[in-house]
């Protein structure tokens, strides 16, 4: 009878005691019912849906780039599914023009800006009391913010516009002797609807902060202002920028409205622009898309210019607990 050497069994990988493989800590065998190859494996599942929404999304904006690069002359000649006649920036030049572009963009400003800094404003504030802040009703008014986004726009329409009518301005402040036509009207209540989802976001966001930074303010003794202005605020710029993203590209889009608020044509912001290209009897849609795509253009700097703080801002709170 042959008896086998220790070191012949070490060699082979397997004790010399027990005679079975071993895969300890420091092996570098296979793991039994794992596949071996389980870090090569592609997702093409995913990669393969990616790819079609995403084509989803940019098929429509590179047709309305091609369309708005070909004059009108062209399209009726060869037809809108065709590649013949000439590509310029003959439609851009006279989308700006015809449009109003210039003084449209400051009035988009001039609503954009107020109310996104408005509603980051109250709805931190709000997320801090009702995330941060031990008291009675903080869950009741979370829920009701939130549950104010479940009403559609339309149907607050007739009631918003009768009361902005009646409420009286002097003239000295308002042309119409009302809250009507008056970018104040358009602010109040693009910052009404859009504080309940970012005081959802933002709530969630400071829960998942540690308690123990307030709890050590209060012990040093800071008050509740103090507690949010120079502790928790700082703490959430991340979100304040993803939030502040988003509601500049929702308020700066908003067509609803600044169209039902406002009367004059030089003070409509610039999503309503697409409309001074509108011709009476025809439509001329190269026109209509050159004006669609520089209405676009800001919104795309902001979100390239606040990118890495919109991802960041999406992102890190998911790792908290």
């Amino acid at each position: 009878m042959s008896i086998a050497h220790p070191t012949d069994a070490a060699a082979a990988g397997i004790p010399a005691a027990t005679g079975q493989p071993s895969f300890g800590p420091g092996s570098t065998g296979p793991r039994p019912g794992r596949p071996a190859n389980k870090r090569g494996r592609r997702h093409y599942g995913t990669h393969i849906f990616l790819i079609v929404m995403a084509a989803i999304w940019l098929v429509p904006l590179g047709w309305a780039i091609f369309t708005a690069l070909r004059p009108k002359a062209d399209t009726d000649k060869y037809g809108y599914f065709s590649t013949g006649g000439a590509f310029n920036f003959d439609n851009f030049t006279q989308a700006w023009t015809q449009g109003g572009f210039s003084q449209l963009f400051w009035n988009s400003v001039l609503i954009t800006v107020p109310s996104v800094f408005l509603i980051l404003f109250f709805a931190s504030m709000m997320a801090f009391a009702v995330s941060r802040v031990n008291w009675k009703f903080n869950i009741t008014l979370l829920i009701m913010f939130t549950a104010g986004n479940l009403l559609p726009p339309q149907v607050l329409a007739a009631p918003l516009f009768e009361m902005f009518k009646h409420f009286e301005l002097p003239y000295a402040l308002s042309d119409s002797g009302n809250l009507l036509n008056t970018y104040v009207s358009v602010i109040a209540v693009d910052t009404a609807f859009q504080i309940g989802f970012v005081t959802f976001v933002l709530s969630n966001y400071m829960k998942a902060l540690s308690p123990e930074l307030t709890e050590a303010a209060l012990v040093d003794g800071a008050g509740v202002w103090r507690q949010y202005w120079d502790i928790i605020l700082p703490l959430c710029r991340p979100a304040l920028a993803a939030m502040g993203t988003l509601e500049v590209i929702f308020i700066y889009n908003d067509f609803f409205w600044p169209l039902l608020f406002i009367q004059s044509g030089d003070r409509l912001p610039v999503t309503t622009a697409i409309n001074n290209l509108q011709g009476q009897f025809l439509s001329n849609y190269n026109l209509i898309a050159a004006g669609a795509m520089i209405t676009a253009v800001p919104a795309l700097v902001i979100y390239l210019l606040l990118q890495r703080h919109f991802v960041a801002g999406l992102t890190l709170g998911s790792s908290k607990g």
